[in-house]
């Protein structure tokens, strides 16, 4: 991704394997500064997974294949190893598909770092895929609304969500973004320090500030990415997807997911098999360690929602972009 570093443009990823650590971005800290977290074991690769140091379904797809490779290095019985990574954060289908497949490459007496940086760089040219495939949906002179961080520092680069904004920008297409700040973790100061790095224009907004500029018609389409979609197309994201899925439907304006193959769970028929993460309280009941309500109050705290299928127009893949009622066409072409 692009990063302006002291007046210079340079490209980085989210997070990378080097000298037998996995060296992470600490998205904890982003915008105020840029700094960096490294993890030299197995838990701790779990304590960033988990912590949020990296978050993003693919981008934790690759922590724990990353996380597997650090097993085989300090001699962890891999077994151990997929259990503590699988579960640092049970909704995001990814960790899972990456973790399993560093299993079984293990298994086989293949070398795991080759496999875990082979994974991310999958992931990364899916991705560039996601953002070719769906830049055409962009429109020139139009506006977009967002949920969520689905950019480079979720993916790895490039992005899901903002894949096919970053291409568009880069076509030369003139658009502007509206950012849900996404409470209670304000996930949306990830999207605006990434779309500003790339100088795409912006503007945050409150979470329930959506329905109003949609409403004005000053929305054109809605993209978000996901953690987990079942084979029915129903889709697990952050919590409050949902809500805009159902206002953009009600307005007239088209829904789409962007995700790669690898957030596809074809075991579960449908979105009531989703395993929702409850997070601890103290995320909606304090703010950077300061109190926001009265001693004693108590909170629920769902980190995702499931849009179901029927409030989705379509879904960006690398493969291309297909209509829920297209999607075994989709599975057909990696299952």
């Amino acid at each position: 991704m692009k990063i302006i570093i002291d007046g210079e443009i340079k490209d980085m990823p989210a997070l990378w394997f080097q000298d037998d650590r996995i060296r992470f971005i600490d998205q904890r800290k982003l915008p105020y500064s840029l700094e960096f977290f490294d993890a030299i074991t197995v838990e701790e690769a779990a304590y960033a997974i988990r912590n949020m140091v990296v978050r993003g379904a693919p981008a934790i797809g690759a922590a724990g294949a990353y996380g597997m490779a650090l097993a085989s290095i300090t001699g962890m019985d891999i077994n151990e190893a997929h259990q503590m990574l699988g579960a640092t954060r049970p909704t995001a289908h990814d960790l899972f598909y990456a973790i399993d497949r560093l299993r079984d490459i293990i298994v086989k007496g293949e070398d795991p770092i080759t496999a875990s940086e082979e994974y991310a760089r999958d992931i990364i040219e899916r991705c560039r895929k996601i953002g070719e495939n769906g830049a055409h949906l962009i429109p020139d002179g139009g506006n977009v609304l967002t949920h969520c961080n689905a950019g480079a520092l979720a993916t790895v680069d490039h992005g899901t969500a903002l894949a096919p904004m970053r291409a568009a920008h880069n076509q030369g297409k003139d658009f502007f973004v509206y950012v849900d700040e996404t409470r209670p973790r304000i996930q949306g100061r990830l999207t605006a320090w990434e779309l500003t790095q790339e100088n795409i224009p912006h503007r945050i907004i409150p979470d329930n500030a959506a329905g109003y500029f949609m409403k004005k018609g000053d929305v054109d389409i809605v993209i978000t990415g996901a953690d987990r979609i079942t084979r029915n197309g129903d889709a697990a994201n952050k919590i409050g997807t949902y809500e805009k899925a159902v206002l953009a439907k009600e307005n007239g304006i088209p829904f789409y997911i962007a995700a790669p193959a690898s957030t596809f769970d074809l075991k579960l028929p449908h979105g009531d098999g989703i395993e929702i993460e409850f997070r601890d309280e103290k995320e909606v009941t304090e703010f950077q360690g300061y109190p926001l309500f009265g001693s004693g109050e108590k909170a629920l705290n769902p980190a995702f929602d499931v849009t179901p299928v029927e409030y989705i127009k379509g879904f960006i893949t690398e493969y291309g972009v297909f209509a829920p009622e297209n999607l075994e066409d989709f599975f057909s072409k990696f299952e």
